[in-house]
């Protein structure tokens, strides 16, 4: 197979164009294409109305060797490397020690898969509900602010990313192209075929419900355990070696190989692995509101007059300021024609982010816009980070009314510093409901300091994204894990040996793909230890 890059065609053009322009790219006749498959299809808006579609291609010839000899000074057509997935072991017939994965967060899901999918049948450990039951319990805060700790947007079967955008694209290395293994599977159980190309992927919470599933169905046909309601409370740590763990129930597992992949909000078991004696420490992460503004806003920035187009969908942005307090500013999960959504996990604090549908087709477009801060804002302690989170939470939902209600401000009257007292032409998406005031107390001072320069400055980019009338919504304080549960080169703890910390929680991901390819990488350090042990 050849590899052809940057092959760009009209945002109209005919299926045919396609074909004729390998062939002319390629200088073959029609009968030498033998086949071709898009790999990655991007557009590019820059020279708006011309906007074009930038192609990359894996194509199959008859003559491959004269091809490459004909053009081998055009840096754009070159062997197609290979992108398929290569398991590094299999478990033999007379291994009878089982793996411990806690948590089926993207993380846990694609180490539990890859395990399974090995031989080495998993047992994997959810302290939430399985999907479609923690749906409900979702919905019952939506709808009547009702949360249950154990079983609502951080906790149960498909992590946090489940009521999310759905993103599948990152900015990770990935020389291996472990992504694409996780394309693969999400195709298998159901996603839409498309996002095997487009540059940035997404699902959507409505078809990323039936896709978890089923792949819980594959695990458990290839001879993993997947159990729900089921919290580890402790761990058993001997001479620096895992030997098991301990369920809240009591029940106690063993196992000398145990994947950590609980996500960023498992403050609990942070907390009892701090205690346990395993080797963690504070990490930066970003504080700050979501804010809405009309879909149609921003694809009107974006796309000019092609906004609207079938071929484009929904735009969306990506913003950076870095503000004189020295504070960087930016967007973070932006979600177009999405809704803001309550993702609190603990009683007594609110906790946003967004959320969209594989339709994006909510009248609002909605992002986080955060404030960076590291461990010298929350010094003393590997767990203040935590606390800091807690306390900010704390204070949103007394702001918000103290019914998980969150407290919310017109842009307008947040860069004037003066409170709100109605909404405009933008009415927020989040429920509960927002309860409008001023926002200067729901975050420290110089957070506050840095978005009030920041979003004039955004307006320079997007005309209209300071308009008076764009809701902002605290507090998003979730951005990515206060710690870090530091590992060694054969993912292990650096102080717990059978220790796997993983994925977001354990802060070496961010987001859906690039926490499922951690859990890919980590599935086969613990088979490869599993065969030498």
């Amino acid at each position: 197979m050849l590899r052809i890059t940057e092959l760009k065609l009209p945002l109209d053009h005919p299926e045919a164009a396609l074909r004729a322009e390998i062939l002319r790219r390629l200088g073959i006749a029609g009968d030498e294409l033998l086949g071709y498959t898009i790999f990655r299809r991007a557009h590019d808006a820059r020279k708006r109305p011309l906007i074009t579609f930038t192609y990359t291609l894996d194509v199959d010839v008859q003559d491959e060797e004269a091809v490459l000899r004909r053009l081998k000074n055009d840096r754009h057509v070159a062997p197609a490397p290979d992108t398929g997935y290569h398991f590094v072991a299999h478990a033999s017939t007379s291994l009878t020690e089982r793996p411990v994965v806690i948590g089926t967060g993207p993380c846990g899901m694609f180490a539990g898969l890859i395990l399974a999918q090995m031989g080495f049948r998993p047992v994997i450990l959810e302290r939430g509900k399985a999907v479609r039951e923690r749906t409900k319990d979702t919905w019952g805060l939506w709808r009547n602010g009702i949360l249950n700790p154990e079983s609502n947007v951080q906790f149960g079967e498909g992590g946090a990313g489940t009521f999310s955008d759905g993103k599948l694209y990152s900015q990770i290395k990935d020389p291996r192209h472990l992504g694409r293994k996780v394309i693969a599977e999400f195709i298998q159980a159901g996603a839409p075929p498309e996002i095997a190309f487009v540059s940035k992927p997404h699902i959507g919470t409505f078809r990323l419900v039936g896709m978890v599933e089923k792949i819980r169905a594959t695990i458990e046909s290839l001879g993993g355990e997947i159990r729900f309601q089921s919290r580890v409370d402790n761990l058993d740590i001997e001479d620096g070696q895992v030997r098991g763990v301990t369920l809240a129930s009591g029940e106690h597992i063993v196992a000398r190989h145990v994947v950590l992949a609980v996500g960023h909000s498992a403050r609990d078991t942070f907390e009892m692995l701090y205690q346990r004696g395993v080797h963690l420490e504070a990490k930066p992460f970003s504080v700050g509101f979501r804010i809405e503004h009309p879909q149609s806003l921003i694809d009107h920035c974006r796309l000019g007059e092609r906004a609207g187009h079938p071929e484009l969908g929904a735009a969306d942005y990506k913003l950076v300021h870095h503000a004189q307090n020295g504070r960087a500013v930016y967007s973070f999960c932006m979600c177009p024609g999405g809704t803001v959504v309550a993702a609190a996990s603990e009683p007594g604090r609110v906790v946003t982010n967004g959320m969209s549908q594989y339709s994006r087709n909510e009248r609002n477009a909605n992002a986080g816009i955060v404030v960076g801060i590291t461990p010298d804002d929350y010094p003393g302690h590997p767990l203040a980070g935590i606390a800091f989170q807690r306390h900010w939470e704390a204070r949103a939902f007394e702001l918000g009314g103290r019914d998980y209600r969150a407290p919310g401000q017109l842009v307008g009257d947040f860069i004037a510093g003066r409170a709100s007292t109605g909404f405009s032409t933008v009415l927020p998406s989040y429920t509960p409901g927002v309860k409008l005031g001023a926002l200067d107390s729901s975050l420290p001072d110089y957070v506050i300091a840095a978005m009030r320069e920041a979003l004039p400055a955004f307006d320079k980019q997007i005309r209209g994204f300071a308009m008076h009338d764009a809701v902002l919504t605290g507090v998003e304080t979730r951005t990515s894990s206060p710690i870090r549960i530091t590992r060694n080169a054969a993912y292990q703890s650096l102080n717990t040996r059978g220790l796997y910390p993983a994925g977001e929680g354990a802060g070496y991901a961010g987001g859906i793909l690039s926490a499922a390819v951690d859990g890919i990488k980590v599935a086969e350090a613990v088979a490869l230890a599993l065969l030498h042990a």
